[in-house]
């Protein structure tokens, strides 16, 4: 922990000595946790998965014990998004991103209208999981976690997972494995209290610092741009401060670490707002939660980075960013 963000917070100025308080509270509150976030849990986070896609990624990822709805909406969302219409450099296509050949051997005609469709999300998200589980039975005799030998199946081959006795020693597998696995929690509901971030509060000292600063839309701080800002820019900012690197949009923000109810909310947890309350990829305003039902945000052209509440219409939803989380949302869509 940088023991300096506290000092400096607490050394600012009085009229943001509400501020300070609530970062020492967040120290207090990460000091003193001794839980963490929610293991195994099955339930998908509120609107983390398109409205239109939900009750297929909720039904078949319990198709076998080693997916779950979560994890399988962590591979749809890893491959294309929860685009329907992605295709990659390497001919991957649809949600689920299949090639070819492999759709050709485990495509299924999932919504049984006699065609297995690679760009219908009936089709490709049951093949997905039908997939999965087959790769699943492949390894189910290797040691170790099977749903982690499954991913790692899925990435490098069932071959490889027999022969090493469980996730292969290839980099790019073991990176897969655990990108997927940190998603998942992200895709999950929490049943429990959700671990608070020690970075917060250098995260909320950054971004009151920037109070006053004029909006502009695209802005990265950068002193180019006069060191101003735009909604996603200034979160990213501010996590980047404490070294956590978020992707650069709202609604990939989102998915960066587990989703804390609107009543266990911490200071320095991400607040997301949008016109579409089941679907977080229409998500299209992010600030900082401070306490009290306010956040700083950067919040649209004409105006000023400023004190907003959070109990609007559209409010979406929170995410507690870790580091684990940034870490496994893709800057981009890829294709496997």
């Amino acid at each position: 922990m940088r023991k300096a963000w506290l000092v400096a917070a607490v050394g600012v100025g009085g009229s943001m000595s509400f501020i300070a308080l609530l970062v020492v509270g967040t120290y207090v509150a990460a000091g003193s946790s001794a839980g963490g976030a929610a293991q195994g849990s099955v339930g998908l986070a509120k609107g983390a998965v398109p409205a239109s896609y939900q009750p297929l990624v909720q039904k078949w990822g319990n198709l076998c014990k080693a997916i779950n709805p979560a994890l399988l909406a962590a591979q749809l969302y890893q491959e294309s998004g929860f685009n329907p219409n992605a295709k990659s450099p390497a001919a991957a296509q649809g949600i689920a991103q299949f090639i070819p050949g492999t759709w050709a051997t485990h495509g299924v005609d999932g919504d049984g209208d006699g065609d297995r469709d690679v760009w219908d999300p009936k089709d490709a998200i049951p093949s997905a999981a039908s997939y999965d589980c087959k790769l699943a039975g492949y390894v189910k005799d290797a040691p170790g976690n099977p749903t982690k030998n499954m991913l790692a199946a899925y990435n490098a081959g069932a071959y490889a997972v027999i022969k090493y006795g469980g996730v292969p020693p290839y980099r790019e597998t073991q990176n897969y494995v655990k990108t997927i696995t940190n998603l998942e929690k992200s895709f999950a509901r929490p049943t429990s209290r959700v671990q608070p971030s020690q970075q917060s509060a250098g995260a909320i000292y950054y971004a009151q610092k920037k109070l006053g600063t004029p909006y502009l839309w695209g802005g990265n701080g950068t002193p180019e741009q006069g060191g101003r800002f735009d909604c996603s820019g200034l979160t990213l900012a501010a996590y980047r401060s404490v070294d956590i690197d978020l992707p650069r949009v709202a609604n990939d923000q989102y998915n960066a670490g587990p989703h804390p109810k609107r009543d266990e909310l911490l200071p320095g947890d991400l607040v997301f707002f949008s016109d579409d309350l089941t679907n977080s990829r229409a998500i299209r305003h992010v600030g900082i939660y401070v306490g009290g039902g306010y956040m700083i945000n950067a919040p649209r052209a004409g105006a000023v980075i400023r004190f907003d509440p959070i109990d609007t219409p559209d409010y979406f939803g929170a995410t507690r960013v870790t580091e684990d989380g940034a870490n496994a949302v893709p800057s981009k869509p890829s294709a496997a």
